[in-house]
């Protein structure tokens, strides 16, 4: 999840381009100047952006496969006297956890914890490539792990779901990663979380663009909520709405280690990289290109970069004629 939207925001990063932390410190004295206390200060620092990224997405899959796996499970009368929620509560769990994600490392790292997202923002907002693969790699660990994590929490009543213990199939799978209806084809299944990606992307440059209409400084999770809620709510029925690859390819990684197999890629034809992984990242694109074509008038954004040294200094005319 995105994101988000731009999920982006401490430390150097804090300048960086495609950081979607609003700046809101003008007035704000500047802090003085803080010494490493310790042998640790500066190693902190080299990861420290690359763990709330990881952080970030882990508290994301806590929040997000936790409450599939509580509402799922506890449908068998032998994991829980009375079911523990409905499709809504799903809903609710992601978007708690997108927020959360996003809060837990938006000041840090921008708080993308999606792939798509990372990508898209150094595509279109100058967010330095020489980032995107240690963001990328934390981002899927951080998937693999809160995977791992609820996976622990929930493993006796995942054998009792399944009839005896240590049977793994993919009637539990989907607790963990996205796997779509039966009757959706791989057109229907590629656009739909295309189609919630690029929304996805949408808002979240919408929040963080100046010039439009950006909630107050440290509210960006709070849009988060809103819009994760929203694509769940209508838009999350027919795929899962994964729309952030390692919200579904860490989960997935770890379903394949503990018992599950090959089943969870070979599942309708290598389901796992076209859907989840290749759709919310070409969404995300044509998401921030559709933005930017129509509304963006930032300087950060290829779009609006002068073509020519020739037009620079015809708009330079233009307005020293206006002046």
């Amino acid at each position: 999840m995105s994101k988000t939207r731009s999920s982006e925001l401490s430390s150097p990063s804090s300048t960086d381009k495609g950081d979607i932390r609003h700046d809101e410190t003008n007035d704000v004295p500047a802090a003085p100047a803080v010494h490493p206390p310790n042998w640790w200060w500066k190693y902190r620092q080299i990861i420290r952006e690359a763990a709330a990224e990881f952080l970030g997405v882990m508290i994301l899959i806590i929040f997000g496969d936790g409450v599939v796996c509580q509402v799922v499970l506890s449908s068998n009368p032998n994991v829980a006297p009375t079911p523990k929620g409905d499709y809504l509560s799903l809903n609710f769990g992601w978007a708690i956890g997108a927020c959360l994600g996003v809060w837990v490392s938006a000041g840090i790292s921008g708080g993308h914890i999606n792939p798509a997202v990372t990508l898209a923002l150094a595509a279109w907002r100058g967010f330095p490539w020489k980032k995107v693969p240690v963001y990328l790699f934390a981002q899927l660990m951080g998937g693999l792990v809160g995977a791992a994590l609820v996976y622990a929490n929930y493993f006796h009543a995942i054998d009792i779901y399944e009839g005896g213990r240590g049977i793994r199939t993919l009637k539990t799978a989907g607790l963990f990663s996205t796997y779509a209806l039966d009757y959706m084809t791989a057109v229907s299944c590629f656009f739909s979380e295309f189609l919630a990606s690029a929304v996805l992307m949408i808002v979240v440059l919408a929040t963080i663009d100046k010039h439009n209409s950006p909630p107050p400084n440290g509210l960006f999770p709070l849009v988060i909520f809103i819009v994760i809620l929203g694509i769940g709510a209508a838009l999350g029925m027919e795929t899962g709405y994964a729309i952030n690859p390692a919200r579904d390819l860490g989960p997935r990684l770890l379903t394949s280690m503990v018992g599950y197999g090959k089943a969870v890629y070979t599942f309708r034809r290598e389901y796992w990289i076209w859907c989840p992984v290749i759709a919310p990242i070409l969404g995300c694109q044509v998401g921030s290109l559709f933005y930017d074509l129509f509304l963006y008038i930032g300087d950060d954004s290829p779009i609006n970069q002068p073509s020519t040294k020739k037009q620079v200094q015809n708009e330079y005319d233009d307005m020293s004629r206006d002046v």
